[in-house]
């Protein structure tokens, strides 16, 4: 992708270039593959490690996701088989390692950090904040 990662161009890159529009523009993007993984394909893929350095841009700045190395794959209906806990800290599901495997939901929180990352220009898990500061989603 010309643009590289969403983490890349949000922390490296000049970040005035993205607009509350373009933001949006971005997240929409993301969303809607996101939405397509858990509903729109004949089976449910979980992505496991959403996160902003796996969301690519594109030469339009269009959210592209990316790094399926984690995905797990199960058919509509069923229970997800995965029994190791995977993905990155400030992005995993408070509950997903007392609970089990990863699920849509997961992947939804994820998403979620996600949003409060590119809204707050703050990484998930800052560790020079204060404790109350210290992760995001918290």
């Amino acid at each position: 992708m010309p643009n590289g990662s969403l983490d890349k161009f949000l922390f490296v890159q000049l970040k005035s270039l993205l607009s509350w529009e373009l933001r949006f523009k971005i997240i929409k993007g993301v969303g809607s593959g996101l939405s397509y993984l858990h509903e729109g394909y004949k089976r449910i893929v979980i992505h496991r490690d959403f996160k902003a350095s796996n969301m690519l841009l594109d030469s339009e700045l269009n959210g592209r996701l990316g790094d399926f190395g984690l995905a797990k794959l199960y058919d509509h209906g069923s229970n997800p088989s995965t029994t190791r806990v995977m993905g990155t800290l400030g992005y995993l599901a408070p509950e997903l390692p007392r609970t089990g495997p990863a699920t849509a939901r997961s992947d939804m929180l994820s998403f979620g950090a996600l949003l409060l990352k590119v809204s707050r220009w703050r990484r998930p898990i800052e560790p020079d904040e204060g404790p109350e500061e210290l992760v995001l989603v918290d």
